[in-house]
């Protein structure tokens, strides 16, 4: 089990997914989502500008994971799963994500949030 710890700020710093027009295109058409490691991932073809832009998003999320796993004494993997938690509680219907099994998955009407068991 991962050591848990509390984000705060950090969670609320990071952005679910971009609000640019091609960003939010890509996530409604199930072309993009949340992943399970805090990171956005791409789940089916794509532009190049928008890849960059998902890229960019990624670089941004690593460097808040960075910085609060050197305060806290913890790797940054640790971190962005722990991230990976709330951003899923986030996934809204209609939205895909990735869990650590490596499937990409469309959440459903009526079902919860993606949220692993491990995320306590």
């Amino acid at each position: 089990m991962r050591g848990w710890f509390l984000l705060g700020a950090l969670v609320l710093a990071v952005p679910a997914i971009a609000q640019t027009p091609a960003v939010n295109a890509a996530r409604e058409a199930g072309a993009i989502g949340e992943r399970y490691d805090g990171y956005i991932g791409v789940a089916a073809p794509v532009s190049a500008a928008v890849r960059g832009q998902v890229a960019t998003i990624n670089i941004h999320r690593r460097s808040l994971y960075s910085n609060l796993a050197a305060r806290k004494g913890a790797s940054p993997q640790d971190v962005g799963i722990t991230a990976g938690c709330q951003l899923l509680t986030r996934v809204t219907v209609g939205e895909v994500y990735l869990l650590s099994d490596g499937v990409w998955r469309r959440r459903g009407p009526g079902q919860g949030a993606p949220v692993p068991a491990y995320c306590g």
